[in-house]
């Protein structure tokens, strides 16, 4: 499994994939500091989900600026930060609906 290859789990896995996504974030950043920030990323977002966070704009808002100040604190190339930005929120979407059903 690729989550033992690169020591995270699976969700942190799904936003490691979302920020290498971006060839030359990891040529610049490298693969650990990408581990740390998909590690970061998935303890951001969980601590900042609600129950109705894809629906409420101010939830996901705050998310956005939480991910953009991550990437920015890992020096994340910037011309290629909005799009690592959606695409994260975008794994979040999909990650979140496992969280929501494990919490039940």
């Amino acid at each position: 499994m690729r989550g033992n290859e690169l020591h995270l789990s699976e969700e942190e896995v799904a936003f490691y994939d979302a920020l290498a996504d971006n060839e030359s974030a990891v040529q610049v950043l490298g693969d650990e500091t990408l581990r740390a920030m998909a590690r970061e990323l998935v303890e951001t977002v969980r601590k900042n989900l609600s129950i109705d966070w894809t629906l409420r704009e101010d939830v996901q808002a705050r998310l956005r600026l939480l991910i953009k100040k991550l990437l920015k604190k890992y020096k994340y190339p910037p011309d290629k930060a909005q799009k690592a930005t959606e695409t994260v929120l975008d794994q979040a979407k999909l990650l979140c609906r496992d969280w929501s059903e494990k919490q039940t």
